[in-house]
């Protein structure tokens, strides 16, 4: 057989699974609507599961052979979901803006494209929005592996009413954007986040270490000031440049390889167990001067066998040097051991709440 004859045999193969596919997913995407009907005559039911797509999504990954990867299936899966789910509503969600934003990223990457999004100009606004129903859910940032804690974030989470409903994992890669490839040259100011700022500093005292450097509310923001000032230049994803009608004059500009930023899904319904679940709690102990005292509030994790996987702190603003503990661990709140260890954390702790238990990250 002639390699053209081997081409078009494969060919009319793919053509096939192709025919084979389109009948399933419109078959899948039937199915989804379905439920949709069913959701219409009971109250309270919600179109946006993050814990049944969760199952979903760890049942294919484990279920295929290859050769597509676990990634390359979670964002195929994602896509069909997301797709399916819009036939019977697309999620609002708020996110800080403007367009091109990470924020915005990690809502697509966890929510797929069929999501309407809505632009914030602050993180409180993004709380603000969900918790007024102008919005279903939020995507906000809460840590990056490099710089720590979202201060704002965190100051938010003590106060809302809101619930966490999930988690998202979003690699950054900062790029430099300006006017073009001569821009460089003429750099006076560098503008960006100023979490961005700090995650680029030794790049930029190594390349730009006379250029002013200016917080901005977001990369975004950064990246909209820089299309119109040709000595400004913007840290931003590269994505953003063509949005904005900008080159990327540098790539990967990050200090540390595999930065990554943790995002939470901010929303109002409580979720039942996926199987593979996390918790956040924020506490406070009985007195900052009482030895032990952080230690006893952790103590019931390791009786009852639970990994803690965060641990971060925030001045409690009740108190000279007083802080609330912020505390993520593997497991949901309906299941057995999770319920007795936060029986006995509640009883160690002046401020106990519970965020949310929610499905871990993909």
């Amino acid at each position: 057989m002639s390699q053209k004859e081997q081409f078009k045999q494969l060919r009319d193969r793919i053509d096939k699974i192709d025919d084979q596919l389109l009948g399933l997913l419109n078959e899948r995407a039937g199915c989804a609507l379905a439920i949709g009907a069913v959701k219409e005559t009971t109250a309270g039911a919600v179109v946006y599961r993050p814990e049944r797509e969760a199952q979903i999504l760890r049942r294919v990954i484990k279920a295929s052979a290859g050769p597509l990867t676990p990634t390359q299936i979670t964002g195929i899966y994602r896509e069909i979901i997301s797709a399916c789910r819009s036939g019977e509503e697309k999620p609002k969600v708020a996110v800080l803006g403007p367009v091109g934003t990470y924020s915005e990223m990690a809502a697509v990457k966890h929510f797929g494209q069929e999501v309407a999004i809505e632009f914030e100009t602050g993180i409180e606004e993004v709380f603000r929005s969900v918790e007024t129903g102008d919005t279903d859910y939020g995507v906000v940032p809460v840590e990056n592996s490099t710089e720590g804690g979202i201060a704002i974030t965190l100051d938010c989470l003590v106060i809302t009413s809101l619930r966490i409903c999930g988690e998202i994992d979003l690699r950054i890669r900062h790029a430099l954007i300006g006017k073009g490839a001569e821009a460089f040259g003429m750099v006076k100011v560098v503008r960006a986040h100023p979490q961005a700022l700090a995650q680029c500093r030794k790049w930029l005292d190594r390349h730009l270490p006379n250029a002013e450097r200016v917080p901005m509310a977001s990369n975004a923001v950064a990246a909209d000031e820089a299309a119109r000032d040709a000595c400004s230049v913007a840290i931003a994803a590269p994505e953003a440049a063509e949005h904005y009608g900008l080159a990327v004059l540098h790539r990967n500009i990050e200090d540390q390889t595999g930065n990554t930023t943790r995002f939470l899904i901010i929303g109002r319904q409580c979720l039942s167990g996926s199987g593979y679940d996390k918790t956040s709690l924020i506490l406070s102990a009985h007195g900052r001067d009482a030895p032990g005292s952080l230690q006893r509030l952790l103590a019931p994790l390791a009786t009852h066998e639970i990994n803690m996987t965060s641990l971060q702190s925030r001045p409690s603003k009740t108190g000279l040097w007083e802080y609330v503990f912020f505390l993520d661990f593997e497991g949901h709140q309906e299941e057995t051991l999770v319920s007795r260890a936060l029986a006995d954390i509640q009883k160690e702790s002046a401020l106990f709440k519970v965020l949310g238990s929610y499905p871990r990250s993909l």
